[in-house]
């Protein structure tokens, strides 16, 4: 590119431009996330991981927090207790904590979300999970609640810092999906749909100093080169997420942004509707594993950011087992097990795909590879919300998505969960690994239960998500890697 005087003036103004917005702006922050939360930010009553990212530790919190490195922290519990027998697990509240609207925190709320997250009808994706296996809830004062489990949980107390089990007042809670009211830093301010929600710190919240923070507005930018442009102009400051990793280089290269790479919980996965014909044959699955090249995906759709995966946990996850080697990519064989399965070719499939780029450019890619075994798959691109009300309600063939909860191998127990996978020896490796509380023996069962997906060939496993955080250089305390999606705002501030 031939530089002129009228470019160096004009790259100077787009500094200029960045700096001082940046400078405008130093008790409120706007943020780019890839995906707006549907249906609503009541992350109790839906799934989306979108949900999480905005409202959780910002405006919902829960008697636990998950770090951003993984550790545990207390939240709205000072502390808490397990029993010898790991069923019986005591927490003591914070006091003095109050909701947004003024309402006191104390034990009865505790009460009311878990017993609104068990009840019948509930959609809390942690129902089946964590909070069917609640068998009573005693709240002996106002700032102790016991918590008396069916089995024994190891992760119960991880499962409390997970969005699913924020803490909501009786009174808000019918609202939470359009304005949710809760105990954190920040009170829900405003959302224009399709384009932000902002948030504004909260008067009520117990340590106002810790707050640097006056304002943030999480703008939804799901197009690559819109990212690029809305970071490089000063429209947002950051983009925790940031879905192009193509240009990491050119942020690399402008004083004016820090970059960060790290991991997340997200098992990127082909995910196959294990109840349609004829996906509910092993052999078909496995030929769908064996014909992708898990390597060219990374590469093609990544940069060659993002590990290669063989099961439904990640390498960063204690007891992962490396099971790539188990059903590696050969078109051959691929080919061989359709012919074995009785399955005419081309098989036509539809290949549905949600807007993030691992999604649109990997589906692309994986297109490419499925179509040299003889199954063609047509790609349906679909928005966000179309996902959740047609993939992830069972009406798929095949979709690419990425799996970003942290432990979430135990939907394979539901029969239900959108890939339609239903094993009775999977569920009895979980029910042994949920009752089981010595270290050593939980380890083993995990491994058994990779391998059993992996042998299963449930969904065809991908990649490891990584996290790309990419923001003004004097923007501190975003999270750059993500064992929960979340977006800690406490902590940031700048500088």
């Amino acid at each position: 590119m031939k530089t002129t005087p009228r470019l160096i003036a004009a790259l100077a103004l787009s500094a200029l431009a960045v700096t001082a917005a940046a400078q405008a702006r130093k008790d409120s922050v706007v943020l780019g996330m890839v995906l707006e939360p549907a249906p609503g930010l009541d992350p109790t009553t839906a799934s989306a991981a979108a949900i999480g990212e905005i409202v959780h530790y910002n405006v919902l919190e829960g008697l636990t927090k998950i770090r951003m490195d993984g550790t545990l922290a207390p939240l709205l519990a000072e502390s808490w207790s397990v029993d010898p027998d790991g069923k019986v697990y005591t927490f003591k509240l914070r006091k003095g904590v109050k909701f947004h609207d003024g309402e006191a925190f104390d034990a009865s709320d505790v009460k009311f979300s878990f017993e609104r997250a068990k009840a019948e009808g509930s959609t809390n994706k942690a129902k089946k999970a964590v909070f069917d296996n609640i068998s009573r809830i005693d709240t002996p004062d106002p700032h102790t609640v016991i918590l008396v489990l069916n089995n024994a949980d190891g992760n119960f107390a991880f499962r409390m810092g997970e969005n699913t089990a924020v803490i909501l007042d009786p009174k808000s809670a019918p609202t939470t999906a359009t304005k949710p009211v809760g105990t954190g830093p920040f009170a829900f301010g405003s959302w224009a749909k399709g384009s932000a929600v902002t948030l504004q710190k909260a008067p009520t919240y117990r340590d106002p100093g810790a707050i640097k923070l006056n304002k943030v507005t999480f703008r939804f930018i799901n197009d690559p080169a819109a990212q690029v442009a809305a970071l490089l102009a000063g429209d947002i400051d950051g983009m925790p997420r940031f879905g192009a990793p193509q240009n990491l280089q050119q942020f690399r290269q402008d004083p004016r942004f820090s970059v960060e790479v790290g991991g997340t919980e997200g098992k990127t996965i082909v995910s196959i509707n294990n109840k349609k014909k004829p996906f509910d044959d092993v052999r078909v699955r496995r030929a769908v594993a064996a014909a992708i090249d898990r390597k060219a995906v990374i590469d093609g759709a990544m940069e060659g950011f993002g590990a290669p995966i063989g099961s439904h946990m990640v390498p960063t996850d204690a007891g992962y087992l490396d099971l790539t080697g188990l059903n590696p990519y050969n078109p051959e064989k691929a080919k061989a097990l359709l012919q074995e399965a009785g399955v005419a070719t081309p098989l036509n499939v539809t290949l549905t795909l949600p807007p993030p780029q691992y999604a649109r450019k990997g589906g692309e890619i994986v297109a490419a590879q499925l179509a040299k075994v003889g199954i063609v798959a047509k790609i349906e691109n679909v928005e966000w919300a179309q996902w959740l009300s047609g993939p992830f309600k069972g009406n798929f063939d095949l979709t690419i998505i990425s799996h970003v909860e942290p432990l979430d191998f135990d939907r394979y127990g539901d029969p239900s969960y959108y890939w339609g996978y239903d094993s009775a020896a999977f569920k009895d490796l979980l029910a042994k690994y949920n009752t089981t509380t010595d270290a050593k023996a939980r380890l083993k069962l995990l491994g058994d239960i990779q391998r059993r997906l992996a042998e299963d060939s449930v969904n065809a496993y991908l990649f490891q998500l990584p996290q790309f955080a990419v923001g003004n250089k004097r923007l501190k305390g975003l999270w750059s890697s993500s064992p929960i999606f979340a977006n800690d705002m406490a902590a940031v501030r700048w500088e």
